[in-house]
């Protein structure tokens, strides 16, 4: 027997330097800083110019504290967006921009300035907007560096701010757009109030979280009446805000709500027939007179305060009113009217003459001169409102408070910011109407819904639903930090001054000096030489920050200060919440001064849960902060879970979910390796050009490409990026390594490097490498420069790469159809060779035979050599009539060069027909 010669150094085994390993949080930030220096973004402008435009528009995030997951996952989706339709041969430029006006800001600085032990408003205004300005900077500056981090592409040189002196003054004109074509008034009406910042709210401002509160039952009694039986009886109003009652007015009834008349402890009570069990648990039990009067009935019905012996308010009147909202789901089928405290209340009491009293301050306690509880507070104390709080206990010595128990659960709104409750409080403030006019606002921003995408489509009807039952847009606020509403009111007429050339001298003024230029002092300077100073009261509440976010596109799109962008924009993207605020402000801005929405399109995306689907919050401590897991794991990891999970629902992240888009990243970077490796010398020379050629199984997987390339692009064009990863994924692992790979392995390693099938095989495989490593890049950003970069070391970024074009061939429906039936096939064969290779009856595929019945028609022109390459057997045989598939050890000695058991082999180590026409000739 002759040595067995080691044949090892003759096959052509992949190469290549691309490591396994991919050590992304070391190789980021250097690829990062490549493109920086590179001019990466500037360079994609000029190699996009002239071409159709694709413009997303930032919404600003709040430059205040550092990125969350929610911040990844959201640029991650602005990022993908540019980068596909980029890859599209489109220009997809992005701006990035921050609000800086505001609450938040200012509650942070107020926050230092409670350390420190000074008081905010013993501060010049200028030195404290100057703090306001430095803290914002300083989180814009953080934040970018940050979401650059993410490998997000964008003009981070010149990113827009809300607070540069160009925002500021566009702001300004656009408030004055709003005032010159009387889109604006000054009003007294209930808005959501925060004692605690001392500022009204935007909806979108507030959020709602269950508590437990005082519920009371009071005691008015009837001093008139049509009905002369209820004359002495008491009306029964149940609230769960007690501090309402000092400035209680009214008394509503249901028209069309049956009452009843019950009798306790020798009095009667008038309360609804619907709500008598509920009563009597709180009250006790009454003993029914009778049948009281249908709520209509009530009209003229007059009751007394229950503090009516203070004389003065508290001893005026209190009529009973018809109440279309009064309804029996709760309470006694009586509510108490006060129309500072709420709209339903301000309405009804405003239809009949009754006016606010403005009793409760700012800071949420009485004025100083309220005839009860004058000075107190504040009214969002629980212990100013429980049953032994001064309120019920001045009721109860009355003889006004029936019942009062602490133990009320039920949705309150807070404060997002200082989490504090809030209050509806009436206070003269600025609004936008909704409904003036022959065309109004309202009928515009329904137009403009009705005409817009949405994605998915339940945004529309969120934000329809929103926009067509909303109040008037509160404008005002009663802050420092912020857009003043720069007007001035004629104090005869109570009119705003609605001068052009003021209005100029005003936004000139803002544009060079920023907001610090409206200050009393230059009062005259504005109005010039047509007015007297003192003839106009100059307002200083500034604007909601809504207001200057909805303002963005107007100073980012159309200002040209940013030439790659234009107006409108074809998408808007951001949380669901943002229905109800940056969606909804910048709506309802564009079509009051430009009659339609500023973007064609809306993208919203869900809330990251924890993993077990809860919400994340510091205090529980489930919370993934994203710089941790970029350090631990690198930026397309995160990248990979963002665009993995459906982000238009609510979704997860946690350690166990990034091991598995660790492992998916890890199949997707073998997928890479491998066809780096096994291109290794790919040459022009070597190419196949015409596909026709190629033997049946490249023109099968060319057939899978154009078709996963087709449903990419639907992908895309849906912003359907979970199906874009999963089609990608899918591709890599099922379709090629699992499949192409492993069949064609054998003719790479072993095959003449000049054979149709190995050319063939290995223009495919440089076909797939340009499509799969285009397709990749708007996804895994580092890595698809790292792919690029290792087979083509001196070319341009991957990223100035446009959709890949595929060869043009001929398609044919019968190789994709015959191609699925043998993968099936495969699939069982592989499922009837594990058990024996599993007890050792072989020691791999290649040494099993297979015995199966004859082929399915449209399989029957392959030969028994093609299925043992396709199953990595030893050998088929195909029997007519054999029932199922068969496996035996081959007998065939073993190939020493590709180590296939086949007949021609005369002894194990020696060389089959194949191998030794390779090496010998």
């Amino acid at each position: 027997m002759t040595e067995k010669q080691d044949y090892k150094d003759t096959v052509f085994l992949p190469k290549t330097e691309f490591p396994m390993k991919a050590g992304l949080p070391q190789k980021e930030p250097g690829i990062l800083a490549r493109w920086e220096e590179q001019g990466l973004y500037h360079k994609l402008r000029e190699a996009r110019a002239g071409r159709e435009k694709f413009i997303l528009h930032d919404g600003p995030p709040y430059a205040n504290g550092d990125m969350h997951i929610g911040h990844a996952l959201n640029h991650i989706l602005k990022d993908m967006v540019c980068r596909t339709q980029t890859l599209l041969g489109k220009d997809a430029p992005y701006v990035p921009g921050w609000d800086c006006h505001g609450l938040p800001i200012e509650w942070k600085v107020e926050e230092q300035y409670r350390k420190k032990k000074l008081n905010k408003d013993e501060v010049p205004v200028k030195e404290f907007r100057a703090e306001c300005r430095a803290y914002a900077q300083h989180w814009v500056n953080v934040q970018r560096e940050q979401v650059k981090r993410l490998g997000v592409l964008g003009n981070w040189d010149t990113p827009y701010l809300t607070m540069d002196f160009d925002s500021e003054a566009t702001i300004v004109s656009e408030l004055l757009k709003f005032a010159e074509s009387g889109q604006l008034y000054r009003g007294a009406k209930p808005v959501m109030w925060s004692p605690v910042e001392k500022t009204a709210l935007a909806e979108a401002e507030v959020e709602y979280e269950d508590i437990t509160s005082t519920q009371i039952d009071v005691a008015f009694e009837i001093t008139e009446s049509p009905i002369p039986e209820l004359v002495g009886a008491y009306a029964v109003i149940w609230t769960t805000t007690p501090w309402t009652i000092p400035v209680n007015q009214a008394i509503a009834y249901g028209p069309d709500i049956q009452y009843v008349v019950g009798e306790l402890d020798g009095k009667r009570y008038l309360f609804a027939d619907d709500l008598i069990e509920a009563f009597y648990e709180r009250v006790g039990k009454a003993k029914l007179i009778g049948f009281g009067p249908m709520g209509h009935q009530l009209a003229g019905t007059v009751a007394r305060h229950p503090m009516h012996h203070l004389g003065g308010f508290f001893a005026k009147p209190r009529p009973f009113l018809p109440g279309d909202f009064v309804t029996t789901d709760s309470g006694t089928g009586l509510v108490h009217m006060a129309p500072d405290h709420g709209e339903d209340d301000f309405d009804l009491c405003k239809t009949h003459g009754i006016e606010p009293q403005f009793a409760v301050e700012g800071d949420g306690k009485y004025r100083a001169d309220w005839g009860w509880l004058g000075g107190q507070g504040s009214v969002i104390n629980p212990k100013f409102n429980a049953p032994d709080g001064p309120i019920c206990t001045d009721l109860r010595e009355a003889g006004g408070l029936l019942a009062a128990s602490a133990d009320y659960q039920h949705s309150y709104p807070h404060s997002w910011r200082s989490k504090a409750k809030v209050i509806y409080r009436c206070t003269p403030q600025w609004f936008v109407p909704m409904d003036r006019g022959d065309s109004t606002l309202r009928q515009k921003a329904m137009q403009a819904i009705a005409d817009t995408r949405f994605v998915p489509e339940k945004g529309r009807n969120r934000i329809g639903s929103m926009v067509e039952g909303r109040p008037d847009w509160v404008l005002s606020r009663q802050r420092a930090w912020g857009v003043p509403i720069t007007l001035f009111v004629d104090r005869k007429t109570g009119q705003y001054l609605n001068d052009p050339a003021v209005n100029a001298r005003i936004v000139e003024a803002i544009k060079a000096e920023g907001v610090d230029a409206w200050e009393a002092a230059r009062a005259q300077e504005y109005l010039g030489s047509d007015y007297k100073a003192e003839d106009y009261e100059q307002v200083f509440d500034i604007l909601d920050v809504w207001f200057d976010s909805g303002c963005t596109h107007v100073f980012t799109l159309e200002s040209g200060k940013w030439p790659e962008l234009s107006w409108p924009a074809d998408l808007y993207l951001e949380g669901s919440d943002q229905h109800r605020g940056w969606f909804q402000s910048s709506l309802l801005q564009s079509c009051g001064t430009r009659g339609r929405a500023p973007y064609d399109a809306v993208l919203t995306h869900g809330f990251t849960m924890d993993q077990k689907g809860l919400k994340m919050s510091k205090s529980v401590g489930n919370t993934v902060d994203p710089l941790k897991v970029m350090e631990t794991n690198g930026a397309d990891i995160i990248r990979l879970w963002a665009l993995s999970v459906d982000f238009t629902e609510d979704h997860r992240i946690g350690d166990e979910i990034l091991k598995g888009v660790a492992d998916q990243y890890r199949k997707l970077r073998n997928t890479f390796r491998y066809l780096l490796g096994a291109l290794d010398g790919f040459s022009e020379e070597e190419r196949v050009s015409d596909v026709a050629q190629m033997p049946e199984l490249e023109r099968y997987v060319l057939h899978l490409l154009a078709d996963m390339d087709a449903k990419l692009k639907i992908a895309v064009n849906d912003f359907d990026y979970n199906s874009y990863v999963r089609l990608l994924s899918d591709f890599a692992n099922n379709d090629l390594s699992a499949f192409f790979f492993d069949i064609r392995k054998d003719c790479l390693y072993c095959d003449a490097p000049d054979s149709l099938k190995r050319r063939s095989y290995r223009t495919v495989l440089d076909i797939l490498f340009h499509a799969m490593v285009r397709y990749t890049a708007p996804v895994l950003v580092f890595t698809a420069e790292e792919v690029w970069a290792s087979r083509y070391p001196d070319a341009d970024s991957v990223h100035l790469l446009e959709w890949p074009e595929l060869p043009d061939f001929e398609k044919d429906t019968n190789i994709v159809v015959r191609g699925n039936e043998l993968r099936d096939l495969r699939a069982k064969v592989t499922e009837a060779i594990e058990p024996h290779r599993r007890d050792k009856i072989v020691r791999s595929s290649l040494e099993a035979e297979v015995t199966m019945s004859d082929l399915e028609p449209i399989l029957r022109d392959l030969d028994t050599d093609s299925l043992a390459e396709t199953f990595i057997s030893g050998a088929v045989h195909l029997v007519a009539g054999q029932d199922g598939i068969s496996i035996t050890p081959t007998t065939n000695h073993k190939c020493g060069r590709c180590w296939r058991h086949l007949p021609e082999v005369e002894e194990d180590g020696a060389l089959c027909g194949r191998c030794d026409e390779v090496l010998n000739g």
